[in-house]
């Protein structure tokens, strides 16, 4: 025999010399077979091809999937709601645990919900997205309680959790946080772009790989690699730009320093992340910078003609892998209506041209593809709202949608829990196209999406040791990994008073933040932040409350933040739409399009979505009433901006009043106090143009790589895509 077992804190580890390790949990029987020891997951008492680990992970799959019940292959489809471990009574999530709400003095952190349960055993879901967890520990414990529960059940098939980006050093953004999970901080997207290099991105991707296979997740929901030619659009700093030349290479690095297990032959293996790039065919060309999470920002529009180059980090990075993967796992399309001519105007995974015909036959893409979340439910009846995605296909029924997205090649719903609609789908389709057809159709998408969970090792091993996971997540190497990379981010554009001399009193006014919708569009009241958020910076200098006392000011600024839609407007007999803007005081669109490009919702009775003429304010205006001040105030003593930026911004109201100017792309704020008084050297160059006025931002193409028109100082000096201050 070449085999043994050994005690392991989850339950049992069983040892093939020469061939895989086995972990089980529970009674699972053990088959002995040529000397090496399988597990029989099936109880038959023979070794089943998927069973056997010495055969491909797509013939396993191909194997097991020809084996399933269509509510198994239902649940395969379905990608869970966002789970917070432990879950707490607050919408808009929110779970039980036997009846009751969670309570620390009866439930443990890594308790399973009555909702997870049952996704697992009614619902056979396998695909589990992991939002927040209390930490590694935690997460360890909770990923075996959820493996256990599978390793009972028929098949035995193991769950694949995943996770949106959740190493970013930002404490916000444009989605839903991941966060508690201990893990290195590193800079956003587009601040890897600024840090610069392939290397530093296949660096962070290997790091990030190690700490979440510690976590229990198998795939993360990234990367984000849709263009960023629109200045205004929200979740630009989730990018690696906007140049595909310099974007994909990065792409490549990241999803094979993810993707790959060194030593492998095909490349996957047990230090393996699926990687799910997002989102096809592009998602960065909403019009008028506006957002598709929204039905008021559905639209991706090609006004420069440059569809196809917003295609090309999929074709020729994430499909095209220099690793031994080959390509990435999974791709995600976007919400957004991509406007073209000659082609139907719906969602992209309702799209047949986009997924069809693009993607799959065109391109050859054999992985999974997962819509996003939530687009296949009912419209809200108002359009400012969070979930009225199912856009140019509101009057079909909810199994409709499912099957339309079905035979355009899609696997997976993103963020749908229920099996009912995709069997319902699955009968629909029998009588539309034939029992047979509709068969091999779902077992494809069932073998493409068991493949993943094989090829990761899960059906092998999927427990964890807890203390070995907290050993691993957030450790010291890669703690200072994240943070020499946050350094690299950030951008020097102006160098006057810097260095600051240690031990100075300095004044760090607060920041007023007015009232404004947030991510879901409910309205978050008015509020007073400290930058500092009540940390101490008594190592570097000495705050004080008096400007008057200081010997120099650090203003912390974040790009402007603004909303395109205002329901008011609409009710007074306008159609709604607003500019974005980025500029802090108010701006009014005299160059805005008079005739969008993009229109039509059936809660609307025109398809004109221009804002022409229309003024807009940002929420935080009062940055810049805190940098005016400090100017005034500080007379000829250094006054120095720190800059959140998460869209480029217009320099012209606020460069003329900085001594030194600080940009970073999601930083934590050690690094930024060690950049101030010399400890770091900020690294970073600009990863895109600093419009010259908001006129060069509506005269840009939503589609075009090159940037709006860069701002000129007073000096001469050009804040174009590469420029970090040398002087």
């Amino acid at each position: 025999m070449s085999w043994r077992r050994e005690k392991a804190v989850f339950g049992t580890i069983i040892r093939n010399d020469g061939g895989k390790t086995l972990g089980i949990a529970g009674d699972v029987p053990v088959i002995e077979q040529d000397g090496f020891a399988f597990k029989d997951l099936a109880r038959t008492g023979k070794l089943l091809p998927y069973e056997d680990w010495r055969l491909t992970p797509e013939e396993r799959a191909e194997d097991l999937a020809g084996r399933l019940s269509r509510e198994e292959i239902a649940g395969l489809m379905l990608y869970s709601s966002h789970q917070i471990v432990p879950f707490v009574s607050r919408p808009p999530f929110a779970d039980t645990y036997g009846g009751e709400a969670f309570d620390p003095a009866k439930h443990g952190d890594a308790d399973l919900t009555d909702g997870q349960i049952s996704m697992l055993k009614k619902d056979h879901i396998r695909h589990v997205l992991q939002m927040r967890v209390k930490n590694a520990r935690v997460s360890a414990q909770w990923s075996n309680n959820l493996q256990q529960v599978c390793e009972a059940e028929p098949w035995g098939i193991p769950v694949n959790i995943s996770t949106d980006p959740r190493h970013g050093a930002s404490e916000g953004g444009a989605e839903f946080r991941t966060k508690g999970s201990d893990v290195s901080k590193w800079p956003e997207g587009i601040g890897l772009a600024a840090a610069g290099g392939a290397e530093l991105v296949r660096e962070f991707a290997r790091t990030a790989a190690k700490e979440y296979r510690a976590l229990g997740i198998t795939t993360a929901l990234g990367p984000q690699i849709d263009l960023s030619t629109e200045p205004r659009w929200m979740r630009l700093e989730d990018t690696l730009g906007s140049d595909p030349e310099k974007v994909i290479p990065l792409v490549k690095a990241y999803c094979d320093g993810m993707q790959t297990t060194e030593g492998s032959p095909d490349g996957w293996g047990t230090d393996s992340v699926i990687t799910m790039v997002k989102h096809w065919p592009g998602g960065g060309t909403g019009e008028g910078g506006r957002d598709a999470h929204y039905a008021y920002g559905c639209f991706a529009v090609y006004p420069g003609g440059r569809f196809e180059q917003h295609m090309r980090p999929f074709t020729e990075g994430g499909f095209r892998l220099d690793g031994p993967t080959k390509k990435a796992g999974a791709v995600m399309p976007y919400y957004t209506v991509s406007w073209l001519a000659d082609h139907e105007k719906v969602g992209n995974s309702y799209n047949e041209y986009i997924l069809k015909d693009l993607l799959r036959e065109k391109y050859a893409y054999d992985g999974v593809v997962c819509t996003d979340w939530g687009i296949t439910g009912d419209p809200d009846p108002e359009i400012d709202s969070f979930g009225s995605r199912c856009y140019g296909v509101n009057r079909l029924t909810e199994a409709e949608r499912h099957l339309r997205i079905i035979m355009n090649g899609v696997d997976q719903f993103g963020g749908n829990n229920r099996a009912e609609p995709v069997l319902e789908a699955w009968r629909i389709g029998e009588e539309k196209f034939g029992a047979d057809l509709m068969d091999r159709r779902m077992r494809l998408s069932a073998k493409r999406l068991l493949t993943g969970i094989f090829r990761v090792g899960l059906f092998e091993n999927p427990y964890l040791d807890p203390e070995e996971s907290e050993r691993i997540v957030g450790c010291a190497e890669f703690v200072k990994a994240g943070l020499e990379a946050q350094a690299k981010s950030v951008v020097s554009l102006r160098k006057g008073g810097l260095p600051l001399k240690k031990g100075i009193k300095v004044w760090i006014p607060e920041r007023e933040i007015a009232a404004h919708k947030n991510f879901v569009r409910m309205m978050e009241p008015a509020q007073t932040l400290d930058p500092l958020g009540g940390r101490d910076i008594s190592g570097w200098c000495v705050r004080t409350e008096d400007p008057a006392q200081a010997d120099a000011a650090v203003v912390f600024m974040e790009s402007p933040l603004s909303d395109p839609y205002d329901p008011a407007d609409r009710k007074a007999g306008g159609n709604g739409y607003r500019p974005l803007t980025l500029q802090y005081r108010p701006y009014t669109a005299k160059e805005a399009r008079e005739v969008s490009i993009g229109g039509g919702d059936f809660r609307e009775d025109f398809t004109n979505r221009s804002y022409r003429g229309k003024t807009n304010r940002c929420c935080n205006e009062a940055d810049l009433d805190n940098l005016e001040k400090a100017r005034k105030e500080m007379g000829g003593k250094p006054v120095i901006v720190v800059m959140h930026m998460h869209n480029p911004t217009v320099p012209g109201e606020w460069e003329g009043l900085a001594d030194g100017i600080l940009v970073h792309f999601g930083c934590g704020l050690s690094v930024i106090m060690d950049i101030l008084f010399g400890n770091r050297e900020a690294g970073g160059r600009l990863p895109y143009n600093l419009p010259e006025d908001m006129a060069a931002v509506e005269q840009h193409n939503e589609d075009d790589i090159e940037g709006p028109e860069p701002y000129v100082c007073r000096d001469g000096t050009v804040w174009k895509t590469g420029y970090r201050c040398q002087a």
